[in-house]
This record gives C-alpha cells, sequence and structure tokens, in this order.
C-alpha cells in the first residue's frame, strides 16, 4: 500500500525549511497554463508570499503556458513568476499539451524536487505546497507524492458531493482494479498535484496530452515500487469542470496509454492497431495522432542530443 498522510501533518512552514537545509536540496514550483487569467495570478502570489524570502521552502516559480490567447503570461509575470512558453523551451520539440510542458519543465528548472500543480484551482492555499513535498522531506525512500481529495460537481447553482472526478471513477480506477489491483489503492491516480525527485523524473518519458498522469503514475509504480509513493489528503479542491465532450476526449487520450504501458508490462496483448479518431455524438471527431505522443525520457533525449 502506499503511503497515506493528511495535509495538516505539513502544516509548519518552518519545519519543513529546516529539513530542507538539512538536505541541502532545492525545490521548484511548475504550473503548466493554459488560458488560466482567473486563476493563476492568486496561485502565483499566494507561493511568492508565504514561501519565497530568506526562509524560503520553494527557491522557484515557473510557469510553462501552452501559448495561452488570454491575460495568463501577464498575470503571471506580473506576481513574479518565472514565465516560459512551451514553443520556446527545446523549440525542436513542437508538440502540443499538458504533459509537453510538463516534460519541457526540467530543461528550466533547478529543483532536486519538481512540484506539479493545476492551475485552474479555486482554493490554493499552502495545503498544495506543504502536503506534496512534506512526505519527501521527510522520508528519503519516497520518491513521490500525489494529492487527494473531495472532488464537488457544480452544476448551475448546485453542488452535488462526490461526482467530480468522472473519468477516475468510471474508467481508471476500475480498469486498475481489473489490471493492477495494487495501483487502485490510489484515489486520486489523475491529480494533477504531484511532487517527485528530479532523479527519477529525468528517466520518465512523458506522455504529450492527458495520459500524462496515469502514465507517470505507472511508470514510477514500475521503476520504484508501491511503497515508493505517498498520497496526501487535501480534504477538498474546487475547480473548473469540464463538459461531457472534454471528459470524453480525456478518457480516449488516457485510455490509450493505459492499453499500451498495460501491454508493454504484459499485462494484455492489443492485436492491432489503436484507432486514433474518438468519434462523438455531435458527429465532431478528434484526432491523438499529433495531440498525444510519447516523449522519451530527458535523460535519453539529452544523449541523442
Amino acid at each position: 500500500m502506499p503511503h497515506k498522510y493528511h495535509h495538516h501533518e505539513f502544516d509548519s512552514t518552518d519545519a519543513l525549511v529546516r529539513l530542507k537545509k538539512e538536505k541541502n536540496i532545492k525545490i521548484s514550483v511548475v504550473l503548466p497554463a493554459l488560458n488560466e487569467e482567473k486563476t493563476i495570478g492568486g496561485i502565483v502570489a499566494y507561493i511568492r508570499s508565504h514561501f519565497s524570502g530568506d526562509q524560503a521552502l520553494v527557491d522557484e516559480i515557473v510557469v510553462i503556458d501552452g501559448n495561452s490567447d488570454d491575460e495568463t503570461v501577464a498575470i503571471a509575470s506580473r506576481e513574479g513568476a518565472s514565465v516560459y512558453l512551451i514553443s520556446e523551451i527545446v523549440p525542436d520539440v513542437q508538440v502540443r499539451g499538458k504533459g509537453t510542458a510538463l516534460w519541457k519543465s526540467q530543461f528550466v528548472t533547478c529543483g532536486d524536487i519538481l512540484i506539479f500543480i493545476d492551475t485552474d484551482i479555486f482554493d490554493f492555499d499552502k495545503r498544495f505546497v506543504n502536503g506534496l513535498i512534506g512526505p519527501l522531506l521527510q522520508d528519503d525512500s519516497l520518491m513521490f507524492s500525489k494529492a487527494f481529495y473531495k472532488r464537488p460537481l457544480y452544476l448551475g447553482s448546485g453542488r452535488y458531493e462526490n461526482y467530480g472526478g468522472r473519468v477516475t471513477e468510471i474508467l481508471v480506477r476500475p480498469f486498475l482494479s481489473a489490471v493492477i489491483p495494487e495501483l487502485a489503492s490510489i484515489i486520486q491516480p489523475l491529480a494533477g498535484e504531484y511532487a517527485i525527485r528530479r532523479s527519477v523524473l529525468n528517466k520518465l518519458p512523458f506522455w504529450s496530452g492527458y495520459g500524462v498522469e496515469i502514465g507517470i503514475l505507472l511508470d514510477v509504480y514500475l521503476m520504484c515500487g508501491i511503497d515508493s509513493i505517498a498520497q496526501v489528503d487535501m480534504v477538498d479542491r474546487y475547480h473548473r469542470n469540464r463538459s461531457v465532450l472534454e471528459l470524453s476526449r480525456m478518457a480516449f487520450g488516457i485510455l490509450h496509454v493505459m492499453l499500451q504501458k498495460f501491454e508493454r508490462m504484459g499485462k494484455m496483448s492489443v492485436h492491432a492497431p489503436l484507432y486514433e479518431t474518438l468519434q462523438s455524438m455531435s458527429g465532431t471527431s478528434h484526432s491523438l495522432a499529433f495531440s498525444d505522443i510519447e516523449l522519451q525520457p530527458v535523460c535519453e533525449f539529452e544523449k541523442k542530443k
């Protein structure tokens, strides 16, 4: 079973700063963003005001922008983040997607531990930094910590408890339960908030699209084992809910990644190439051919370069 914590166990930032100094490590917070002008400023401002200065827990705040067409870049820069456009980092790799932003962050950060945080959170506070970094500072055997939380669904003026995380509950958890039951104990396998040691991260392949989170989880599990993984209870998370069409596209990308990973693990055999176009009820289609590819580990990429 993965180690389980509650974010309150790491409420003391001073205690975490002392551990950080004792271990002589640097910590980077990476914020992937695409058109998040409503939330990015508050997140960056909070991190800068609470975790920087003479007793800094966070050494740098890095926003990797996927070429937003709103004020995301201007706001993040104004609030003190180092902002990079995804198209300008490793410019010979011109692939869209959140996973590409995370993969490219390794080239523009200095941290021994990287904390990845989604930028659509409305109720951001210190638990998303303290809670994720705490287990890795306390226990050197842990390589990866992942947030979990309740995700209420908002429809109109109504709030529906336990209706968020629909792709997780309808696709991912049943699939994991059937193929790798040990990983079904990860409460939020698709959570976009996690911390990982660079020594592990550099060795992982990344999927550029929606499958990046499940891909990282599966590869950390394969490389380091379940005992290297921690999950931290953040209680609730409030964010932008997605439409059914968006969730369908997300599920399609995640399904591709899981099927390919499980085949490589010898858990199943896929006897024909997977179709890369999702047909929706509206008659429109969504293609994975360009937007969801696997990026090689950074160490292998640099070796080839």
